[in-house]
């Protein structure tokens, strides 16, 4: 127990914070690429792939993370197919995040007012360049604060990953928790060291919501 310090703790949990920045990074970019496939097919008026798309959503937005987790590490093995924890974290947060934040980017995209796909559909625009060159243009202003406040919930659920075995933040202070008995110690740094990545975000998300409200 003498063998760790408190910088021997710190340290450690610096190194495991690496992962969890790391995990929330390509959640949010791969999950925003996702999203915004989902996006197109949703605000896309084909039937069967509207409906497909809003399948999609409402089963990773009304399912707990916890069990996509569990689905994608345990169940893939029953099919033979071996899945690392980094692997099955990074696509259970991806899938995740592309399901709220492409509900985020419809609100904002059917936001816009249906005068401006009118005047594009007089200039002979095809849907692709509608939403390329109009739509999307303007709903990018609307969509920035409610995305950035989205991050932290990214930040947040790659504490779950620690439940398969995934050695990020929350793992790692479990960890030196079981190694050093000092409980109070560890998660308040644990605790500390979430706030220090999510603040920021929070923060950051209501000043651009405050710039745009303003700006409107």
């Amino acid at each position: 127990m003498s063998d760790f310090t408190f910088w021997v703790i710190f340290s450690n949990l610096l190194l495991a914070l690496r992962w969890t920045i790391a995990l929330s990074l390509v959640a949010f970019v791969c999950g925003g690429a996702v999203g915004l496939l989902m996006l197109f097919a949703r605000v896309s008026k084909i039937g069967w792939l509207e409906a497909l798309t809003r399948g999609y959503i409402e089963f990773f937005q009304g399912t707990p993370l916890l069990m996509q987790l569990f689905l994608l590490f345990f169940g893939l093995a029953l099919f033979g197919l071996e899945v690392s924890p980094w692997l099955a974290a990074t696509l259970a947060l991806t899938l995740w995040t592309s399901a709220f934040i492409s509900e985020i980017w419809r609100g904002c995209v059917e936001s816009i007012s249906r005068g401006q796909w009118e005047a594009s559909s007089s200039l002979a625009m095809t849907y692709i360049e509608q939403m390329r060159y109009v739509i999307l243009p303007q709903a990018l202003r609307i969509a920035v604060a409610p995305t950035v406040g989205f991050s932290v919930q990214v930040v947040k659920g790659t504490a779950l990953a620690s439940v398969i075995g995934f050695v990020e933040l929350t793992k790692a202070g479990t960890m030196l928790n079981n190694a050093t008995f000092r409980p109070f110690l560890v998660y308040s740094l644990v605790a500390l060291m979430y706030f220090a990545l999510c603040f920021p975000l929070s923060f950051f998300a209501k000043k651009l919501e405050g710039r745009l409200n303003a700006a409107r």
